[in-house]
């Protein structure tokens, strides 16, 4: 897609077709690091092709892995043996959380000297508890700026693990994968990681440990709050499966479900489906508790329109802890469907790409929706009738947030043109998607 300021869209009243999606985020990042930290050569098939793996990606080359990029979303990674060549860098991840959260622990275990930065809102994330976490086994790391934020320094240091690791668990699950996949290459002796407090999303911790597990680290986690890294059998921790396809992105799936049930369908998308390892594939779940008619498959999913009488979906009450990135699609969603949307347990919302609690209920009220926010819920109610959908002259501000400008579009379907600004920052982890779309829409 062209630079744009914007885009028109809708109005709508049809979504048809079958997409094929692009490969799941968490999978790629986490994919590329352990194909990095791995013995062995590894094909990755079906990669995200988005900024946020190219962040990843060019930080691996600076590291000294040879990260080689082929036709077809395929990418190849030459192993370092879980000890990159370089020990010195300047690293530069964007706003890509699930690019630097891993990256630090990694960079803390190699006796090195890193620095990490990115973008201003990177700047604003919070990654205090994972280095509080990674200060407990020796990890000698620095805030440049703001305590509890990045720029971070990483310099070299000796680790060692003198007792149980504890970390917190309730601002993001990604501290908790770091140090997951971070902590095997020290492993002497069993490791201990103690969750302290609630751990959110924990489908994303279930895709870490099913992925180092398919590079050769079994992870056991005894009561949920208790993970146990194996004592390393050798220097070479991580080895190589050989291939791994990359599942298409269940996130990225919920818009396009959505507009299956809000376009009436019927709307396949192919790559992600049952058997998928990841959480949000549970949207599906809460799509259909507000009335839409599902079909899965171990790899597909279909929406054909909603089974209420009236034809619309109806409000839910919905605890997103296990869903937050898909929970946004349903703020949306609530614009079409009868009664109150409450999504309760979004609190992770808010140290996202933006604030993203704020910037939704922002932007629905200028669509004349009904919005309370909290600090760990929202609550939408659509307008009474189509006279009071409202259609902002200035258009749908999308914060440099992917998910924003996504989720917005399903808005395309009310009875007005919608214009969505910076259309482009979907380059984060889905650039096409406005083309793909377009295509299923009329």
């Amino acid at each position: 897609m062209s630079a744009l300021a914007s885009i028109d869209v809708g109005p709508y009243t049809q979504a048809a077709g079958t997409i094929v999606l692009p490969g799941s985020k968490s999978i790629s990042n986490r994919a590329l690091l352990l194909a990095a930290l791995s013995t062995g050569k590894t094909t990755l098939k079906n990669l995200l092709d988005a900024d946020d793996t190219q962040v990843m990606r060019n930080a691996l080359r600076k590291l000294g892995v040879s990260v080689t990029d082929q036709p077809n979303q395929v990418c190849v990674i030459e192993g370092c043996g879980g000890q990159f060549p370089v020990r010195d860098a300047d690293l530069f991840m964007g706003n890509a959380g699930t690019a630097i959260r891993p990256l630090t622990a990694a960079l803390a275990m190699q006796g090195g000297d890193y620095r990490l930065s990115g973008v201003a809102r990177m700047h604003e994330r919070p990654i205090g508890d994972l280095v509080d976490g990674l200060r407990q086994v020796g990890a000698e790391i620095a805030y440049e700026q703001q305590e509890g934020y990045p720029p971070i320094q990483i310099s070299a240091a000796t680790i060692q693990i003198r007792d149980v690791v504890r970390i917190r668990g309730d601002v993001s699950s990604q501290f908790l994968t770091a140090l997951l996949m971070a902590l095997p290459l020290v492993a002497k002796e069993p490791i201990r990681i103690d969750v302290i407090g609630e751990l959110i999303s924990r489908p994303y911790i279930d895709i870490t440990l099913k992925l180092m597990a398919r590079f050769g680290v079994k992870v056991t986690c005894p009561d949920g709050q208790t993970f146990v890294i194996p004592a390393k059998k050798s220097e070479q921790v991580y080895s190589s499966p050989g291939e791994l396809l990359v599942e298409g992105d269940a996130s990225s799936a919920s818009y396009f479900l959505a507009l299956g049930a809000i376009g009436a369908g019927p709307l396949k998308v192919l790559g992600v489906g049952s058997n998928s390892i990841q959480g949000d594939v549970a949207f599906a779940d809460a799509l259909a508790k507000m009335g839409a008619k599902i079909t899965a498959t171990d790899e597909s999913i279909e929406v054909a329109g909603v089974s209420n009488a009236s034809g619309k979906l109806k409000g839910i009450t919905l605890d997103c802890t296990e869903i937050p990135d898909a929970a946004m699609t349903l703020a949306v969603a609530a614009l079409f469907a009868e009664g109150q949307t409450r999504l309760n347990n979004i609190a992770s919302w808010r140290v996202k790409e933006t604030d993203r609690i704020a910037a939704m209920a922002t932007e629905l009220r200028k669509l004349g929706a009904i919005v309370e926010e909290g600090a760990d819920y929202i609550t939408v109610e659509a307008p009474a009738k189509p006279t009071d959908w409202k259609s902002p002259a200035a258009g749908i501000d999308t914060y440099d947030d992917h998910r924003m400008a996504m989720c917005f579009s399903l808005a395309a379907f009310g009875p007005n043109t919608l214009k969505i600004n910076d259309p482009n920052c979907v380059a984060k982890t889905f650039p096409t998607y406005f083309a793909e779309f377009a295509k299923i829409v009329s």
